[in-house]
């Protein structure tokens, strides 16, 4: 039997895809919340870390399915020579620069494979929290790597797809920021509170701030 591929209007799209979006921001809060790591850590013990990142990588993959089976079938945008190159060039520098970014993070501690080793080895104890950074790209901005995510999400706006990620990814970043950033003063105090009003959060419009 031949079925009929099921297409949804744009807007029931957009409002699910926001609530895709939606349930994972709160999804990733909630488990980032020091109630759920203890939790977490009596469950998968050091390995709470790679689990929490594995579980934010399955749900951000299944809202992006999701996405894109809802705007399936939807034309792209007519964009003009210049806007297609001006777009790609943002999503290439904004790839390069989580490249670059990323390269400045402990990954294996950020990954989780760092408190595993530790732990086989007998190692001491890897914290999951890094030392308050305020060189390299700190410097400039407080969150070079949601800098980065932005211009990748904007420079791939080119359908109703892209746009709606770039819409919500946005506001997820933004919103997600705001967690992190009370959770970085609760873990450095004044330093950050005093790193937070001299810094911007995404964009280095003020140049070089920390000589």
């Amino acid at each position: 039997m031949n079925y009929e591929p099921i297409h949804v209007s744009k807007d029931i799209a957009h409002a699910g895809y926001m609530l895709a979006w939606l349930s994972f921001a709160l999804s990733h809060s909630w488990l980032a919340g020091v109630s759920m790591r203890r939790r977490m850590a009596t469950v998968f013990g050091p390995a709470r870390r790679l689990a929490y990142n594995i579980i934010a990588a399955v749900h951000l993959f299944a809202v992006f399915g999701f996405g894109a089976w809802a705007f399936a079938g939807l034309p792209r945008f007519r964009l003009q020579g210049w806007d297609w190159t001006f777009m790609t060039v943002m999503a290439v520098s904004g790839w390069a620069l989580v490249f670059l970014v990323l390269r400045t993070y402990d990954l294996g501690k950020f990954s989780g494979l760092a408190q595993i080793r530790a732990a086989q080895t007998g190692a001491a104890m890897v914290v999951d929290d890094e030392a308050l950074k305020t060189n390299g790209f700190h410097a400039y901005v407080r969150h070079p790597l949601y800098g980065a995510v932005f211009l990748v999400l904007w420079g791939a706006a080119w359908n109703d797809f892209g746009l709606a990620t770039a819409v919500w990814g946005s506001g997820y970043l933004v919103i997600g920021s705001r967690f992190e950033e009370r959770r970085l003063q609760r873990l450095h105090g004044d330093a950050y509170r005093t790193y937070r009003k001299r810094v911007p959060a995404f964009f280095p419009y003020r140049g070089k701030v920390i000589k």
